[in-house]
């Protein structure tokens, strides 16, 4: 699938790639706020992400990204707005509901289990999935076999994606820093999101991981035809990846549209290099 799609308007007033435009977005975010005291953290936030979209959400230190994320997975309940998934309203939910309903996401700071393999951190995520009860747990009953032969099989095969088959018995805490960074993501798949949120992935990579990075990405969005949102300060990766960007500052959104549009956006330059002097 290529990912120099058109981006198409929508009656929301966003824009999404085109291949995705006779389908409902899988996000919807309208008016979003989040108000901690009385300063507005994140003010009248408005985002369309098409199913099969890989989008970006960047903004100097401090702007409002994560508090987004955060938003998104009901880690925060918003003070205003309305975040569909999929055409659902997400008031009600809370975290887990939220990635029930196909949301997950992986961390600026990594959050593995170091002590267990790599293998059972992937077979974690797949508790909700799992279809054999209490008793047969503990009896180790036919079908508690059944669904851990299923799961160790899915784990690989997710695990294959980044080739990482091989680490399965490793211990997580072990792997070098890049391998934790996929492991992290190849976990949030084995959720089975529709909607992938990735909070400064290549954050600590070298360049030739970072490339590797991107390719992965775009397999991800292929092989699961699933959207995909990061938060990433490595320009590059973003505008190579990206079909639509938006830019945040101070919780505001500045401005949104493909990478050629946000990087000649006179108010995305100030907002990184800050105000020409006046001569």
């Amino acid at each position: 699938m290529s990912s120099d799609s058109k981006l198409i308007s929508i009656p929301s007033k966003s824009m999404i790639p085109e291949r995705d435009i006779d389908k409902t977005p899988i996000l919807e975010c309208v008016n979003l706020g989040i108000n901690f005291g009385g300063l507005k953290a994140v003010d009248n936030f408005d985002l369309s992400i098409g199913r099969t979209e890989i989008a970006g959400l960047i903004g100097p230190n401090g702007a409002g990204k994560t508090t987004v994320f955060n938003l998104l997975t009901k880690v925060y309940q918003p003070t205003t707005g309305t975040i569909l998934l999929d055409g659902k309203d997400t008031h009600s939910m809370n975290t887990m509901q939220v990635n029930r309903a196909g949301i997950a996401r992986t961390f600026q700071n990594i959050r593995l289990f170091n002590a267990l393999s790599v293998e059972d951190n992937v077979k974690t995520a797949m508790n909700n999935q799992m279809k054999y009860n209490m008793w047969s747990g503990i009896f180790r009953l036919p079908r508690y076999w059944k669904e851990e032969r299923i799961a160790h099989e899915r784990a690989l095969e997710l695990l294959s994606i980044f080739n990482m088959e091989g680490m399965a018995n490793m211990k997580a805490g072990s792997l070098p820093y890049g391998a934790q960074r996929r492991l992290e993501i190849v976990r949030a798949l084995a959720t089975n999101p529709s909607l992938l949120l990735l909070d400064e992935p290549a954050a600590g990579m070298n360049p030739s991981e970072t490339a590797e990075l991107m390719e992965n990405i775009r397999k991800i969005r292929d092989t699961f035809q699933i959207a995909i949102l990061l938060i990433e300060h490595d320009m590059n990766l973003v505008m190579n990846i990206c079909e639509g960007i938006c830019v945040l500052n101070f919780g505001r959104i500045i401005a949104k549209g493909t990478p050629e549009d946000v990087q000649k956006n006179p108010a995305v330059i100030e907002a990184y290099l800050g105000k020409k002097k006046e001569a």
